[in-house]
């Protein structure tokens, strides 16, 4: 029982990592119908940027790991606005339905080279910033930065959400999820307001990074199969719903951890994709998604 437990806890908070990464996703859907595949390298470079101020990297460290922290949002944020007028813009401009998919890949192949050649391919260690000492709870043993780990995703992703709802620039936001041409001649400038929701759901993975990056290794691989998972996440929760990215990172954070230990670490992967196939053959939308219902 206890050893379960200890799966469990370990389970949440590598399933709340891939709720903020499909909390990213969901950003960009809403305002663009469009999403940034290269969500899980936003995730790397913040990881590895935050490494470089707070690492023994590039002649650090510069600063501690709290202090690091907004500026690797500042960084995360103005790496999004850069794929959205990259990679994204000129495909909506366009009208092109499948541009910015192969945009938005092609640039996360580039961060990930960029990132080889500055921080070479082998994982690198990032310094805790509290005791790695684990707390006895419930019989298992929890790390210190699992418990932050958790708490700072919820609460990025309800600051957010206040920001959505109280801003008059979050409202903007919300007006052109809800209907961009509608918003459009309301006067607001949808463009700017698909700009801001890519540089948010880059900050948000760049934050994760920085999370993550203390209980793992940190190297320019490690976004690829977080950001692959984390679409996973979205698709299972619904890419309309905050509660469902939540739920379905949970429910794939626990799956992995439990069925690495209980049958092998070959098929820890092997409950989530399934659980995606199911859903995409069931319910289409995701578990907590709203069918959308277009006319032609």
């Amino acid at each position: 029982m206890e050893i379960l437990i200890q799966l469990i806890f370990s389970g949440i908070a590598l399933g709340m990592i891939y709720a903020v990464i499909a909390f990213g996703y969901q950003l960009t859907f809403a305002t663009s119908a469009t999403l940034n595949f290269g969500q899980g390298e936003a995730l790397m470079l913040g990881a590895l940027v935050g490494l470089s101020f707070a690492g023994n990297v590039l002649g650090g460290p510069y600063l501690n790991f709290w202090m690091m922290i907004p500026l690797v949002m500042v960084f995360g944020a103005l790496q999004g606005a850069l794929v959205e007028f990259i990679g994204v813009r000129p495909a909506i401009k366009i009208k092109s339905e499948f541009g910015w998919i192969m945009s938005t890949i092609a640039l996360a192949i580039i961060f990930k080279n960029v990132a080889e050649n500055i921080w070479g391919k082998d994982d690198l260690k990032f310094p805790s910033p509290v005791s790695e000492a684990p707390l006895h709870f419930l019989g298992a043993n929890v790390l210190p930065m699992e418990i932050i780990i958790v708490v700072g995703a919820l609460a990025m992703m309800l600051a957010v959400e206040i920001f959505n709802r109280k801003s008059i620039y979050g409202k903007a936001v919300v007006a052109t999820s809800n209907d961009r041409d509608a918003a459009g001649l309301m006067g607001i400038n949808t463009r700017l307001v698909i700009t801001f929701s890519y540089a948010l759901s880059s900050m948000t993975a760049a934050f994760a990074g920085v999370l993550i990056a203390p209980v793992t290794l940190t190297g320019a691989t490690m976004g690829s199969v977080l950001g692959l998972k984390a679409f996973a996440v979205a698709i299972i929760g619904g890419l309309t719903s905050g509660i469902g990215v939540i739920v379905g990172g949970l429910i794939l954070g626990i799956a992995e951890t439990t069925t690495g230990f209980y049958i092998s670490t070959g098929y820890k992967d092997v409950p989530g994709l399934v659980l995606l196939l199911l859903v995409l053959a069931v319910k289409p939308a995701g578990l907590f998604g709203k069918t959308a219902i277009k006319k032609v």
